[in-house]
């Protein structure tokens, strides 16, 4: 199978420091892919390697099925049909939107070169404003055509470096659930890079946990949230917390919460210690008197539900979503069920089960 991007074993280093270490991901054509961890994990220099800025000292890059960096050779920049989104816009102020937009088709002839600048214009609903000069437009505005600006050569792989920073938050989400219809009605194949989850779970079909240069995890959001790899994912990736627990025996272990029964994995003996990832909607309140119970600490409104933060009798603390019509108060005591089939347990490593 041809993948529209493929890192294989991808290692970057400068001197003696390895700043990315054997990172393997794929895309599809037409997918969206988002590297996603905290500011000096490797994410941008990883983008900068794709987009042939940066070589490798291990491992190789492919587009559309060509290699294009491996540890022989180095397919310049120009020639990898490669667009990049940077935080920054980078529109030119003295040409108009248009221009701007038409900047990357100067080799083409003067009707197809109209023809796309009017296709992008309608795809990003500035036809309106294509004689105005950058300055003139909104911040989601300039993005805008920033992305239509990159996607106008139909690049093999459209690179995007936190383009959303430099907006206030509340349009950084508007324009990122913008921005991807508009890369999937236009097929366009996409890595983003960004520190925001959720950014990274309205943008991307797959996302890639990244960490002091390492690659936890290349998975959809569902999987990322529900079943993480290493506790470092379990920990960036939404809330929850983790507990360390005891194998009682096969079927059952000792937590905070009592002791829980589920069958474990193959070759877990009793007495091993492993952590207990728990998230706030792994947590249900009762009504029943018995069973685990718990103190209200503290509570977040945040409309459709309540966001509790509980503590055990162990002082143990940990969070649980409740729909808001069901009102707890701070110091309540609460009575507790768990899912069970939903809880992941990690090696004393941090490796899942």
């Amino acid at each position: 199978m041809t993948y529209q991007l493929e890192l294989n074993e991808a290692s970057i280093g400068f001197g003696a420091t390895e700043v990315v270490h054997r990172v393997s991901l794929r895309l599809h054509e037409g997918d969206i892919g988002c590297l996603l961890g905290p500011s000096g994990c490797g994410k941008t220099t990883l983008l900068r390697a794709i987009a042939g800025f940066e070589p490798l000292r291990d491992g190789s890059v492919a587009l559309h099925g060509k290699v294009v960096c491996d540890t022989r050779h180095m397919v310049a920049p120009e020639r990898r049909r490669v667009g990049m989104v940077f935080q920054d816009f980078a529109l030119f102020p003295h040409l108009t939107v248009a221009e701007n937009i038409g900047f990357g088709l100067r080799g083409q002839g003067v009707r197809a070169r109209q023809t796309r600048i009017a296709e992008l214009l309608d795809l990003v609903g500035l036809a309106d404003l294509a004689s105005q000069h950058p300055h003139q437009l909104s911040g989601g505005q300039q993005q805008r055509i920033a992305l239509a600006r990159a996607m106008a050569p139909r690049p093999t792989v459209l690179l995007l470096d936190e383009p959303f920073s430099a907006l206030d938050p509340e349009l950084r989400g508007q324009l990122a659930s913008e921005v991807r219809a508009l890369l999937k009605q236009d097929g366009v194949t996409a890595i983003l890079v960004t520190h925001d989850q959720t950014e990274a779970f309205t943008m991307a079909d797959r996302i890639g946990v990244m960490n002091r240069g390492e690659l936890h995890q290349w998975d959809t959001g569902y999987n990322l949230y529900h079943h993480p790899a290493t506790t470092f994912v379990a920990d960036f990736v939404g809330r929850g917390a983790l507990f360390d627990i005891t194998v009682n025996d096969r079927n059952s272990i000792n937590t905070p919460f009592g002791r829980l029964s589920g069958k474990l994995p193959e070759g877990i003996a009793p007495g091993t210690t492993l952590q207990l990832l728990v998230r706030p909607d792994d947590i249900h309140l009762t009504t029943k008197q018995e069973g685990i119970r718990a103190r209200i600490d503290e509570r977040l409104f945040q409309g459709a539900a309540y966001l509790y933060t509980l503590q055990l009798e162990s002082g143990d603390r940990f969070q649980c979503l409740a729909p808001s019509h069901q009102q707890h108060s701070v110091g309540d005591s609460v009575a507790l069920k768990l899912d069970i089939q939903d809880l992941v347990l990690f090696t004393a490593d941090g490796e899942a089960l």
